[in-house]
């Protein structure tokens, strides 16, 4: 839960110390910012509260996730999400943020493959119509939030060239 939860704040620290470096003053004003962060912040708050609302959802039924799942979304959540949140903060302050674009696409492949082995193993005969619509939330608001970062770190100029 800790891992799913970290990113946001994380993001929402960066956000605050960046404020205060060169290039990133607009950040003070909220008017000021662009659409991609305000998609990231709503797709991320929506992705958010689906996990949180799927882990309620398995301690109030009681469902166990056995070890090999658990092992299977630590992977996906250490090997490619943590990999992946760091690479993109990276091309984030960069100045030449194209040189990540290949290792950010690399990164999220991986990522989507450790996700797609969770859920087509783990989850596909197990989960209700319920938690399956958490988890597409889920996936769905990570999906936007990126997208509207790749678009604001890859092509967008204003704020980097």
């Amino acid at each position: 839960m800790l891992a799913s939860l970290m990113p946001g704040g994380l993001f929402g620290v960066a956000l605050v110390f960046l404020a205060g470096q060169p290039g990133f003053g607009w950040l003070i004003n909220p008017s000021r910012y662009p659409w991609e962060l305000w998609v990231i912040a709503l797709a991320g708050t929506v992705a958010t509260t689906a996990g949180v609302l799927d882990w309620r959802y398995h301690r109030t039924a009681g469902i166990r996730v056995g070890p090999n799942e658990h092992r299977a979304e630590l992977l996906a959540l250490a090997g490619g999400g943590l990999p992946l949140f760091l690479l993109m903060c990276a091309a984030s302050v960069a100045r030449q943020s194209r040189a990540f674009l290949l290792p950010v696409l690399v990164v999220l492949l991986w990522t989507v493959v450790l996700i797609c082995y969770d859920e087509f193993v783990f989850h596909r005969r197990r989960c209700d119509g319920h938690e399956a619509l958490l988890h597409r939330t889920l996936l769905a608001g990570h999906c936007a939030a990126f997208l509207a970062w790749a678009h604001f770190c890859f092509v967008r100029e204003v704020f980097h060239g």
